[in-house]
């Protein structure tokens, strides 16, 4: 049986905007709580900026991600949880075509992923824990969509601001978005003007 409730879009234009040019790192000066540091992208460089769908799946079956895929919207996020099933894949080629049709902003799995060398190669920001050659299954058995999802440790609401780079992910909750925003802000500044003082200094580092 399949739960799907409503899309949840309660990240503003502006929020999102304003984290573009914030690093993951940044963040982690001020929290720890939406950190997810145990997946790795499967691109690099990355830069993921969106907002959260949530899927939960059964060990083997991945039938609700087609589903999920049917009601994402362009710049959203598919946050896969497979329900601790980490050894078959559930995201691979075909799903990252139909993921990239639907101009989403990018694919975080807290399992693995099939066909490395063709999502290693596309625009579509992956992030997960392992490859596999064992895959998930199209069963129809149950799954649910945009309810809240757990990824190594974290809770994951619909609607979510989901911010990813190399050094990894934050999941950042509606009601922290503004005030971590001007904190890293802030940072951020600080650190260019020692940058650029050092710069001036040792031209060679910065070569």
């Amino acid at each position: 049986m399949f739960h799907i409730a409503p899309r949840q879009a309660t990240i503003t234009a502006q929020q999102r905007q304003r984290y573009r040019s914030l690093a993951t790192s940044t963040l982690g000066h001020f929290t720890d709580f939406g950190a997810i540091t145990c997946l790795s992208p499967i691109q690099r460089p990355v830069r993921l900026i969106g907002t959260a769908v949530t899927v939960r799946i059964p060990h083997i079956d991945g039938s609700i991600i087609r589903e999920a895929l049917k009601i994402a919207c362009p710049g959203d996020v598919l946050m896969i949880d497979v329900s601790g099933d980490y050894r078959r894949a559930c995201w691979g080629e075909f799903r990252a075509y139909a993921a990239l049709r639907k101009q989403l902003a990018g694919v975080v799995t807290n399992g693995a992923i099939t066909d490395w060398n063709v999502l290693s190669r596309l625009s579509l920001p992956t992030y997960a824990r392992m490859t596999s050659p064992l895959t998930t299954r199209a069963l129809a058995l149950e799954g649910e969509i945009n309810v809240p999802v757990a990824i190594d440790g974290v809770t994951v609401n619909p609607g979510d601001l989901v911010v990813g780079d190399d050094d990894g992910l934050f999941v950042i909750p509606p009601h922290r978005a503004d005030a971590l925003a001007e904190a890293a802000e802030t940072k951020q500044a600080q650190e260019q003007e020692k940058r650029s003082a050092l710069a001036a200094e040792f031209p060679d580092w910065f070569c």
